[in-house]
């Protein structure tokens, strides 16, 4: 088993929906945080779901935050606990209007094959 530190992040350029980050299927994950910031001088709202599966396929969401308002030039912690991700789920996440939130999560993948 290896232990893989990483992060993903995203510059939220629409209001649709995009996937944040999406487990391997031969590993888990535990998201240590996630971290969203405003660069502009408008608030914002952000949406955030983990699904099960692939979102294409069917999988079912999980509502993680709904429409939580991230005021002008700041930042929010959005994590109080650690989150655990399984097999191939996804996290997605979208913004209630574009080019105004940069949201970044620390993951510590542990992958389950010897390498």
């Amino acid at each position: 088993m290896a232990n893989i530190y990483k992060n993903a992040k995203l510059d939220l350029t629409t209001n649709n929906v995009v996937t944040l980050y999406t487990v391997p299927s031969d590993s888990r994950a535990i998201i240590k945080s996630i971290r969203v910031s405003n660069d502009t001088t408008d608030a914002c709202n952000l949406t955030g779901n983990l699904f099960n599966g692939d979102p294409a396929g069917g999988a079912s969401a999980f509502n993680l935050f709904k429409n939580i308002g991230i005021v002008g030039e700041s930042y929010m912690q959005l994590l109080q606990e650690p989150l655990i991700m399984m097999e191939s789920e996804v996290l997605q996440v979208n913004a209630s209007d574009a080019n105004r939130l940069h949201v970044i999560i620390s993951i510590l993948e542990i992958n389950r094959n010897d390498q």
